[in-house]
């Protein structure tokens, strides 16, 4: 029933009048084991209704103490016992043995408040990170609380930890800026995130001279064995142009357009999951190097914990498909991006779309399991927005589908599938 999870709240900030609404979001710590949920309350003297991850409960509230009890769909009971104050509530909660219907266990819970949406207009915002997440981690304190609409201007640092200053301000490994606490953001629903702009801020970038092992076969890594050098990229933003800051003979004239992308976008992985190692991916995004995450397009990911947590971060100047030199472009970003909520939909792997293409990116161990996820999110997609039947999407792909490897460098690989939106605007209906 529920996600059992460390109630941080959203409280409005007057609780006086009959009637007030609240909003929270609670932590309950089973054995060691955190896991989150949403609640909401309505007071209404020293009564309190609403729900706990869409279950009915319901209660009696004082100056500094709290009860009350939650009915999941089963009619399981869950009792909580606790103090309150303005910004934080802890206390025990009473649950059912899983095991055992006869059997009960206590477990702690604690909470604290979150800022109300600001009333009006959505808001601009602008982040300016002290410190970086190695992690995707469900269990770090957002670094602020942001909503549908609401734009956010911030920076990342590179994937060694490296500002734009030159400075090293996190362990290498891609570290992230953030996480985003969305509101109104809640398991089930999509998270809509719109890359509005990403323009370099410092002009170098570090790479490579090396080839990944998944892109050689063995008579080209019997030859291979001197490369994986450190090489440094010159950046000049203002015509928009990466050439090497030492070029060989054979590259003195090399200078190519640069094509600001994020490494890493992700939201945090779900209940029951530890946190993840930005060196990682799955249906929560992560380290995808997919070079099609670019400004003015738009990635959606299913929301796995209340909030989404959503982190970014390892920016490359430009990468070609595969990141075959192990490391991009690799150097440091000023980011803007705005967010929104997609209630009640989920999707089964992440999604990029841009002006001319939609786009889905999947993730595995091997090119062949990568393949078959970026496959069944395209049949996904076609028929969640566009009402075809698994006949009619497999007509669309056969005559139209591209597929891409964006990533071969990490632990796990990409396969992205293509569609071009001429095909669907000029030929499909759309639910």
């Amino acid at each position: 029933m529920l996600r059992y999870a460390m109630l941080l709240i959203f409280l409005a900030p007057c609780l006086a009048t009959a009637a007030d609404e609240e909003h929270w979001l609670l932590q309950v710590d089973r054995w060691g084991n955190r896991s989150y949920q949403t609640l909401s309350l309505t007071v209404n003297g020293g009564s309190i209704s609403g729900k706990l991850d869409g279950d009915q409960l319901l209660g009696t509230r004082t100056a500094k103490g709290i009860e009350f009890t939650v009915t999941d769909a089963d009619k399981a009971k869950y009792s909580y016992v606790g103090t309150v104050s303005k910004d934080a509530m802890q206390g025990t909660a009473d649950f059912p043995d899983t095991n055992n219907p006869q059997a009960r266990a206590a477990h702690t819970f604690s909470a604290r408040r979150i800022p109300a949406r600001p009333a009006g207009a959505a808001r601009k915002y602008d982040f300016q990170p002290t410190d970086y997440s190695n992690e995707f981690d469900p269990h770090r304190l957002p670094v602020m609380t942001i909503w549908p609409g609401d734009t956010v201007h911030t920076k990342t640092i590179d994937s060694g930890g490296v500002d734009e200053n030159g400075v090293t301000k996190a362990l290498y490994g891609n570290p992230q800026t953030g996480p985003f606490f969305v509101g109104t953001a809640e398991p089930g629903d999509t998270l809509v995130i719109h890359l509005k702009r990403l323009r370099l801020n410092r002009d170098y970038a570090d790479s490579l001279d090396s080839i990944v092992g998944r892109a050689m076969g063995t008579a080209l890594a019997a030859k291979a064995t001197n490369l994986g050098k450190p090489i440094r990229w010159k950046l000049d933003r203002e015509r928009g142009l990466a050439s090497p800051e030492k070029p060989t003979e054979g590259l003195r004239n090399l200078s190519l357009p640069v094509r600001p992308m994020l490494g890493g976008l992700a939201v945090a992985p779900g209940n029951g999951s530890p946190p993840v190692s930005t060196g990682d991916t799955g249906r929560f995004g992560g380290n995808m190097d997919f070079n099609e995450v670019v400004e003015g397009n738009t990635v959606y990911l299913t929301v796995q914990q209340p909030g989404a947590l959503l982190y970014l971060g390892d920016a490359h100047a430009l990468q070609g498909d595969g990141e075959t030199s192990q490391y991009a472009l690799e150097t440091s970003m000023d980011v803007e991006f705005s967010v929104d909520v997609i209630k009640g939909k989920s999707v089964n792997a992440p999604r990029v779309e841009s002006p001319t293409q939609i786009m889905v990116l999947g993730q595995a161990g091997s090119l062949d399991d990568a393949l078959r996820a970026a496959t069944g999110g395209m049949v996904q997609w076609l028929q969640q927005d566009y009402g075809l039947s698994l006949s009619e999407c497999a007509q669309i792909l056969g005559s139209a589908i591209h597929f891409s490897i964006p990533n071969l460098a990490g632990r796990s690989v990409g396969v992205a599938a293509k569609l071009d939106k001429t095909v669907l605007v000029a030929n499909l209906r759309r639910q």
